[in-house]
């Protein structure tokens, strides 16, 4: 039945249940670094929902950055930008986008819950599908120049550059395009390299894309068809995991599973790992359980759906695999919980030394958790390519004082020279963090 057809009343009628959902217990904090708070899980009937309405930015208002920091509008106006891509001629690329229809992902109560969430949230609006190049030609920290790249395109999320080939993760496939540097426009039709899983379910849509460092692999993240398998396994096939990608071929393979929706990744500096911020699972209570960032191991499965942070076991799954979950690797660093930590970049430039060497980490903020959570931009330390150290705040002020969300961090990337760049999907706007005297 379409979510139109659903009594008018049924679903604030939920949601003033759900308000009355489990409360925290715990600082979001006791949820964050290598070795978090694990309580018990703490479910309740109608699952808490706790979320900043979207209300967008007031003319001249702004993030509030960290001391020895300053933040202004790189770009204004966009819509619902969502996942950066910084080319080497200092252009930076754009992916407006949204989910696609998913007729199948909004079913029962839980689904009219969800659907009202997202609507609050400011994820409700169509996909735009393009991506969009901005250019700063006189290098004033502000794009005066945007044109559409690529348009027509299927949810569009990831995006990596290889020589002269652009590579795209649609919701439902892995797409090439040719480019040549400084274009601002590209007419060719794009080569679909493999498929990726969508169909009418599609719960996690996006779908994120980097290259190995010489170019010759792509790892695409896919995300799970449910929260915790309430869906069946079956509709799980190459979900939850990050694949491996043959360029030339379209080849695939599995290269880690059990990741519920991972989404950033990037290749820590030091060590040379390929890492991720992984969103965790929801309704086992405002503590738990931390979404987290990790260094991936080729063939590790990390728990999803069978269990979380190790042999911790989600008791809500149908069947059990207890030898699924004795082979389940700890995540390297918890996020806090409910955070919806999706963006990660590690940073190696000289404008921010302060911040040499660790991630930035954008995350989008809480739905499920009482008091919120996420809403803001922090910073890892690294040391020897290892976290070292608490989270830091960046970025902040996206909630303002009444509990309306101004904005929602997504995607970070650093500029060429060396700044900050932070898309906001509900601010409509990229935000760029320099020090402080140098706006």
């Amino acid at each position: 039945m379409p979510f139109t057809r659903h009594p008018f009343w049924l679903v604030p009628c939920l949601l003033a249940l759900a308000a009355c959902g489990v409360r925290a217990r715990l600082p979001v904090t006791a949820g964050m670094g290598p070795d978090p708070v694990l309580p018990r899980p703490n479910p309740a009937p109608i699952p808490t929902v706790d979320i900043a309405p979207a209300e967008g930015w007031q003319s001249g208002a702004r993030p509030t950055a960290a001391p020895g920091l300053a933040v202004q509008a790189f770009a204004r106006g966009l819509e619902h930008p969502r996942w950066l891509l910084v080319l080497p001629n200092g252009d930076v690329l754009v992916a407006e986008t949204n989910a696609p229809p998913r007729p199948q992902d909004a079913s029962g109560p839980r689904g009219w819950v969800m659907h009202w969430v997202q609507k609050r949230a400011g994820a409700a609006v169509p996909s735009p599908d393009r991506i969009t190049l901005l250019r700063d030609a006189d290098g004033d920290g502000v794009a005066e120049t945007r044109s559409v790249l690529l348009d027509h395109l299927h949810s569009p999320f990831g995006m990596a550059l290889v020589g002269n080939v652009l590579y795209v993760a649609d919701t439902d496939a892995l797409l090439r395009f040719p480019y040549r540097e400084g274009e601002t426009r590209i007419d060719a039709a794009g080569t679909r390299i493999a498929d990726l899983p969508a169909g009418p379910i599609n719960h996690h849509w996006t779908k994120n894309v980097v290259a190995s460092p010489d170019g010759k692999r792509l790892y695409v993240s896919v995300g799970s068809n449910s929260n915790a398998a309430e869906n069946g396994l079956a509709v799980e096939r190459d979900r939850a995991r990050i694949l491996e990608i043959d360029p030339a071929t379209g080849a695939t393979q599995v290269f880690a599973t059990g990741l519920r929706n991972p989404v950033g990744m990037a290749w820590q500096p030091t060590s040379e790992a390929l890492w991720v911020a992984v969103n965790e699972r929801d309704e086992l209570g405002s503590d738990l359980v931390p979404d987290y960032m990790t260094a991936v191991r080729e063939g590790a499965f990390y728990g999803w759906p069978y269990s979380y942070y190790g042999s911790h076991v989600d008791e809500r799954v149908e069947p059990q695999n207890p030898a699924q979950v004795a082979r389940a690797v700890v995540p390297d660093y918890a996020l806090g919980a409910h955070t919806a930590s999706l963006g990660l970049a590690f940073y190696g430039a000289g404008l921010l030394p302060q911040y040499r060497n660790g991630a930035f980490v954008g995350q989008h903020g809480s739905w499920n958790r009482k008091p919120l959570s996420g809403y803001r931009v922090i910073f890892v330390p690294f040391t020897d390519g290892k976290p070292a150290g608490p989270p830091q705040d960046v970025l902040t002020g996206f909630v303002d004082e009444g509990g309306h969300a101004r904005g929602r961090p997504v995607g970070v990337a650093v500029a060429r020279d060396g700044a900050l760049l932070v898309a906001d999907d509900v601010g409509n706007t990229i935000w760029r963090i320099a020090p402080d005297g140098s706006l």
